[in-house]
């Protein structure tokens, strides 16, 4: 090796040295960015959605049942509002994610090719659909059929309140549906890279590719498919628009045919024309969705933890 060879080594290395401290510094200043975005975000919850909370009552606010925000003597009751998005989300996420992770099964390890590459785009269509469209088609298509079937129920009934088919069952259908995507598409990658070694080896065994499927790759694929659920129950908990629409958008007992109104629609609806005091019982109700969302979040990445903790 001569000495231009030598000279030219060290000065690659030197170059790629400095390509990647700056790497380095571009990394740690965007995750720096990170921090002090969800830092922000939470000071300025913390700041605006307090005072209503010492001015009004904790307890009147959290635990009171009545939302009259514009009456003469105002309330303040955001408890069913809180019931309905704690029940709806659950209600959505029982529903969606089943569905969702067995799709992903399909798609990673049963579905023919020529199947599988006509599904999967139409999966991604999905993702991609604004949520305002999907309130559109809950509202047109979706809310019919659930007054023909509120009909068919409280038929006779002098205390049933009809509701057109706006009510909690709709908002959830829609919400599951919603949640799709996510759950697949993340499943999918999570159970697409289990090693192929895992199901060669339990095939050999003498396991059907059935149980190969539910007792080796599904638990190999655990904490990308715990993501999925978390992304997916984010996109419940927040979503606004589409459940705006087929809700109904009235404070009621969180029951199948009531009309109801989650936390993030009781902001939407009121945010526009509210002011003083009502304006800061809003933003509470935002800082009790951020802090449930950061509880979830929370819950469920202890919940993957303990698991990598007890696999490895």
């Amino acid at each position: 090796m001569n000495k231009q060879q030598t000279f030219s080594i060290l000065g690659n290395r030197k170059n790629k040295s400095a390509v990647e401290e700056i790497a380095q510094v571009i990394f740690t200043l965007c995750a720096f960015l990170a921090i002090l975005a969800v830092i922000s975000i939470t000071v300025y919850m913390v700041i605006n959605g307090t005072p209503a909370l010492f001015q009004v009552g904790i307890r009147e606010i959290l635990f009171g049942t009545a939302w009259k925000p514009t009456a003469e003597n105002p309330s303040f009751g955001i408890l069913y509002v809180i019931l309905t998005s704690i029940i709806g989300t659950a209600l959505a996420v029982l529903l969606g994610v089943p569905i969702g992770i067995l799709t992903a099964v399909f798609l990673a390890e049963t579905a023919p090719r020529k199947l599988a590459a006509l599904v999967k785009p139409a999966v991604e269509l999905l993702a991609g659909i604004p949520s305002v469209v999907y309130g559109l088609l809950g509202l047109m298509i979706l809310n019919p059929l659930m007054y023909k079937l509120e009909l068919a129920i409280f038929k006779g009934s002098d205390t049933h309140q009809f509701t057109g088919g706006a009510n909690l069952l709709s908002a959830v259908i829609v919400l599951a549906i919603m949640i799709l995507p996510t759950v697949i598409n993340i499943s999918e990658s999570a159970i697409r890279a289990v090693h192929p070694s895992l199901k060669s080896a339990s095939l050999a065994l003498g396991a059907s590719h059935i149980q190969t499927i539910f007792k080796v790759i599904l638990p190999a694929a655990k904490s990308g498919i715990i993501t999925a659920v978390v992304l997916g129950v984010g996109r419940a908990i927040g979503e606004a628009m589409a459940i705006t629409l087929v809700s109904g958008s009235s404070v009621n007992m969180p029951l199948p045919f009531n009309s109801v109104r989650f936390l993030t629609t009781a902001i939407v609806a009121e945010m526009g024309y509210a002011s003083g005091l009502h304006r800061q019982v809003l933003f509470t109700i935002g800082l009790v969705l951020f802090v449930f969302i950061m509880i979830i979040n929370i819950t469920l990445n202890s919940i993957l933890k303990k698991g990598e903790r007890e696999d490895a």
